[in-house]
């Protein structure tokens, strides 16, 4: 049976094959209580599916761009791969079809993902407890901050719509070369809190949030209310702890 990673091990690349299957190569989590977890200097955030209710909407929007472009693409193929960097995404659905496209033609087709997404995330819906995690953090003195594989020009509507009394540190695929599953944006996001990785909770809603935490050697924390994936698949990903909802989560702030 594989052991829980501890915080500030396995730090590195997170680079794989993803056409070998979303979880290969990172074995399977001993997950446990949140409450038992070394309690955090630092928050950091995903946004789309664990801070706002978009992960259905993305979806679509990839399904949509996909179609537009002439590759083909099932939710089922995608639901695995939401969460990666936008541009390696495309690449990961075209080569499946048998169709390696370079970096300039994901590039364009994640900016063109990114319009289309934007069009239908007019009404973004923030997942419930947001408001009161954030007052948990701020309310025990705690560094807090987004880390988003999204485009800069996706992220405000999605922040607006958290109505939170300022905007929080972003961090977002503009600020790094290498986006999620690479640990690049949840270590320039700790770098920026100037809080030590080890140090920090990084909560997220998909698979490769929970593989670049690990690799950034973060404590990585699974929320499903608003996931495309199930407990067991965070948990294989390398969740240290997988909870329902974000209250789970400020409970533990709370009482820790």
């Amino acid at each position: 049976m594989a052991t829980r990673v501890q915080p500030g091990s396995n730090r590195g690349s997170a680079r794989t094959q993803l056409r070998s299957g979303p979880l290969t190569g990172y074995g399977v989590a001993v997950t446990t209580g949140i409450r038992d977890l070394p309690f955090p200097d630092a928050v950091i955030f995903d946004l789309d599916g664990t801070l706002v209710d978009t992960v259905e909407t993305r979806i679509d929007a990839w399904l949509e761009t996909f179609e537009e472009v002439g590759l083909p693409a099932t939710r089922d193929i995608l639901v695995p791969l939401i969460g990666l960097d936008g541009r390696r995404l495309a690449r990961e659905v075209a080569a499946l079809d048998g169709q390696p496209i370079d970096f300039d033609r994901s590039e364009a087709i994640d900016k063109l993902s990114g319009e289309i997404y934007e069009r239908k995330n007019a009404h973004p819906k923030p997942l419930p407890g947001v408001r009161e995690i954030v007052d948990a953090i701020e309310t025990r003195g705690l560094e807090w901050s987004i880390a988003t594989s999204s485009r800069k020009d996706q992220v405000q509507t999605s922040v607006k719509a958290l109505g939170l009394d300022r905007e929080p540190s972003i961090v977002d695929a503009s600020h790094v070369e290498h986006a999620k599953p690479e640990p690049d944006l949840l270590l320039r996001a700790a770098e920026e809190l100037k809080v030590d990785p080890g140090r920090c909770w990084y909560i997220g809603d998909s698979t490769w949030d929970m593989v670049a935490a690990v690799a950034a050697g973060m404590i990585p924390i699974g929320v499903t209310a608003g996931s495309a994936v199930d407990r067991a698949a965070l948990a294989g990903a390398g969740a240290a702890a997988v909870a329902d909802t974000l209250s789970e989560v400020t409970d533990a702030l709370t009482a820790g």
